[in-house]
């Protein structure tokens, strides 16, 4: 008989990666709306967030109103990505139960993306620690552009995991590898995966990945392949990063969901109440969005027969 297969931890990014890039404005009670739609679901982890410039991420400058404002799960951590010090002590003000740290892989998109050199991120990272584990919250650190840089291109593995050393020597909890413009290959997740497994244990390693090229769920299972068992999702497959041209939506989350449930991956979430809020989406954002099973169904439903075929015979 064969053993089940171990769970996946999906995390929501919707709420920040997902809204960051939208030209309509989402109101701040229907982020709020969203965030506690998804935490009645059971998400383990939320990104509710991001305490960066207005000027820069203009769609995300109530979030402290938004963390204000949520009906807080017990047993779910809210999470705000944060770039620097005055970042960290804004999200730390909201009561933020996780600062999400980013810096790139590609010096030239982190300062495109975070106007800073490597040594000034890291710097900032090394300010931000100490308030932030004295606050009791929990510190993740994020290398985006590990998988490749749309103006670097690909990113040497032994790049990637230094910087991993260094989060880790600067007082991270977590790590996360982010295919931020999707450019990432199963080859590729695979060898970086199992490399920085040997650095970051399999609860505290998240990958995320984006669908720009259409590898993002199969991007997931070579992940999972090789050892991963947490994964950044966005609901309706939102998202993009405002500062790598062409990075379009995140791994869609119900059709993650969907996926591991074919597969026999226990996941904790309902599928049925993620495709109802999912739904909701194109009013929220006012177009249509990427995810398929939320148009489709899952793969379990059934159709009645066509009339003809019912009286024949």
């Amino acid at each position: 008989m064969t053993a089940a297969l171990p769970a996946i931890v999906i995390q929501e990014v919707a709420p920040r990666d997902g809204l960051q890039i939208e030209p309509k404005w989402v109101g701040t009670p229907d982020k709020i709306k969203l965030i506690d739609s998804l935490s009645a679901i059971g998400f383990a982890r939320i990104e509710v967030s991001s305490f960066v410039s207005p000027a820069a991420v203009p769609s995300l400058r109530d979030a402290a109103e938004v963390f204000a404002g949520i009906t807080r799960r017990p047993g779910t951590v809210y999470t705000a990505l944060i770039p620097n010090r005055r970042g960290a002590e804004l999200a730390l003000a909201a009561r933020a139960d996780e600062l999400n740290f980013v810096m790139s892989a590609s010096e030239t998109h982190n300062r495109a993306n975070m106007n800073m050199t490597h040594a000034r991120s890291l710097a900032s990272l090394a300010e931000i620690s100490g308030p932030a584990h004295e606050a009791g919250a929990l510190l993740n650190a994020t290398v985006a552009t590990a998988f490749g840089c749309p103006f670097e291109g690909a990113q040497p593995i032994n790049k990637v995991l230094d910087i991993v050393s260094r989060y880790l020597a600067l007082g991270a909890d977590g790590i996360t590898l982010a295919d931020t413009t999707g450019m990432a290959n199963p080859n590729q997740v695979s060898q970086l995966v199992a490399r920085t497994l040997l650095l970051v244990p399999a609860d505290k390693l998240t990958l995320h990945f984006h669908n720009t090229r259409g590898l993002g769920l199969v991007n997931v299972l070579a992940a999972h392949d090789a050892g991963a068992r947490r994964f950044d999702a966005a609901l309706g497959g939102l998202g993009g990063c405002p500062f790598a041209p062409g990075a379009t939506g995140n791994v869609c989350t119900e059709d993650l969901v969907n996926l591991c449930q074919e597969m026999g991956l226990a996941t904790g979430l309902d599928l049925r109440g993620l495709i109802d809020v999912s739904c909701r989406l194109t009013g929220l954002v006012g177009h249509d969005v990427p995810g398929q099973v939320a148009k489709a169904g899952p793969a379990s439903d059934l159709h009645p027969l066509p009339e003809r075929l019912r009286h024949s015979g």
